[in-house]
């Protein structure tokens, strides 16, 4: 057996001080002399490998779930990697020893051995235990396990049903004429032309893509716990299905960019989703299960959600932090709705007591967060959703008491009581209204099923489409095509009609 002279063994009292700590090293691993070795250290053995060698550096330790972004950058996530200088491998040679005669005695369980040491040897330094292969694979494999599952938890899973990324990206050739005209008279539509049921449940929130040269995408949120993302315009085609969420999806919104989904839903969670690649490229857990979300109209990166809470939140991408929080003492918020600029907006609750006037709906002051307003509504209806005008200064509230209430945007916000939409019935469905593109038209949906078109100028009912054989929920007007619109029920099911 050939034995290794190591420095500082002189006598044989430092021989055993020396030899202690490494005995087991040792005695699984005797190296023969002469003999170049090679030890290899894995990035995931840190102490050791920074202990040999301190200029090792490291960009960044953990890759992070959520990223900050500039205003006017993309908000694609950054992508984090660990730089070590130099490799991971570190090279100790064992040269110019002798072989040196050793005694050892047998007693029982062990040996005992000596060492001679030439004094003629160079002095080596910085020798440290050795690290088994076994060991040293497991040491590597933890960083990659723990990268890849932060990675796996950062990306919403993402089903394609349709063609995909080229229809995502492309312009529909049924748009393309429109894009460079004004918007013409909208009329009332009157034959089904596609109808998609891919849901397995209850539809609450459609809504086509703000960008008007992608406008051809139609996006859908259910009960199911799925968002979908439809060609509504040639091939009535799901081109990709989400499944971020844990329980069922309440609130979805298209980004200003039309390449992100902001959704929430009862699970209390809120996904910002890249529509081509299906990464969350912002994720939070709230206090409260959502049920509305609205982008802020100038500030592309800030939000406000809210929910089953009094509370109703701010958020900025960026930071990925709640900006201002607005505190009302009420049970939930049922919508909200920007005023233009978005200097200020309102939120709509369920709030139903003899005093309801004063929380029905409320509107607030962005910056401050200060109620503005909260004598709107004296009737003892909620409001389950809210719609401004694209031309003029008003907004309507849709009520559960089967009518649309027409008020102004400015201050003081009173309501127009020479004008009432009614002929449809809520009966206690989040349904959804709508202007037209032009604003001449009003559209809403209806708990029988049917669709009904008001004359915003005469609040006169111009007709009525039985579109659905259960609550329609939504009705939705295309913002470049006249009279393409898009309903929604509570069976499941999507429809356009033209």
């Amino acid at each position: 057996m050939s034995l290794v002279a190591y420095e500082d063994s002189d006598s044989e009292t430092e021989a055993e001080k020396t030899e202690a700590p490494d005995a087991s090293g040792r005695q699984t691993n005797q190296l023969s002399s002469p003999v170049s070795c090679v030890q290899h250290f894995a990035p995931g053995s840190r102490e050791s490998a920074h202990e040999m060698h301190p200029g090792w550096s490291r960009v960044c330790e953990d890759p992070p779930e959520r990223y900050a972004w500039n205003s006017n950058t993309d908000l694609a996530p950054p992508h984090c990697q660990r730089v070590y200088s130099g490799h991971a491998a570190v090279s100790v040679a064992y040269r110019n020893y002798e072989q040196a005669s050793s005694s050892s005695t047998n007693s029982g369980n062990g040996f005992s051995q000596k060492r001679a040491h030439n004094d003629s040897t160079p002095t080596l330094k910085g020798i440290r235990p050795y690290i088994p292969k076994r060991l040293r694979q497991e040491n590597s494999s933890k960083p990659e396990k723990e990268e890849s599952d932060q990675r796996g938890s950062s990306e919403c899973d993402v089903k394609v049903t349709g063609p995909g990324e080229q229809t995502l990206r492309k312009t529909s050739e049924l748009i393309k004429p429109y894009l460079g005209s004004k918007y013409k008279v909208t009329e009332v539509p009157k034959s089904l032309i596609f109808y998609m049921s891919k849901h397995s449940g209850p539809v609450n929130e459609i809504q086509w893509c703000p960008v008007l040269e992608q406008s051809h995408l139609l996006l859908s949120a259910s009960m199911d716990r799925t968002v979908k993302v439809w060609d509504a315009v040639d091939t009535c085609c799901c081109l990709k299905t989400f499944s971020c969420h844990s329980c069922a999806v309440r609130a979805a919104q298209w980004s200003s960019c039309g390449r992100r989904i902001l959704s929430g839903g009862f699970d209390s969670m809120l996904h910002l989703t890249d529509v081509e690649t299906g990464k969350q490229i912002f994720s939070s857990k709230t206090e409260f299960r959502i049920s509305a979300l609205k982008f802020h109209p100038t500030e592309s990166n800030v939000f406000i959600c809210g929910g089953f809470s009094p509370e109703v939140k701010a958020w900025d991408l960026r930071t990925s932090k709640v900006l201002r929080v607005y505190k009302a003492a009420v049970q939930q918020t049922l919508d909200i709705l920007f005023l233009p600029e978005g200097r200020e907006f309102l939120t709509s609750t369920d709030a139903v007591s003899r005093d309801s006037a004063d929380r029905t709906i409320v509107v607030w002051d962005f910056q401050s967060a200060a109620k503005i307003s909260n004598q709107i509504f004296h009737e003892r209806y909620t409001c389950p959703s809210l719609s401004l005008h694209p031309r003029e200064s008003v907004f309507v509230a849709q009520t559960n008491g089967n009518y649309l209430a027409l008020f102004s945007a400015q201050r003081p916000y009173r309501i127009n009581k020479k004008k009432r939409y009614e002929g449809h019935k809520v009966e206690g469905f989040a349904v959804g209204c709508e202007f037209s593109p032009d604003g001449t038209l009003l559209v809403t949906g209806s708990s029988d099923g049917k669709v009904f078109f008001y004359n915003y100028h005469t609040s006169r009912i111009i007709r009525t489409l039985s579109a659905h054989k259960e609550a329609c929920v939504s009705a939705t007007f295309h913002p470049v095509l006249p009279s393409l619109l898009a309903t929604c029920d509570w069976a499941g099911e999507i429809k356009i009609w033209q």
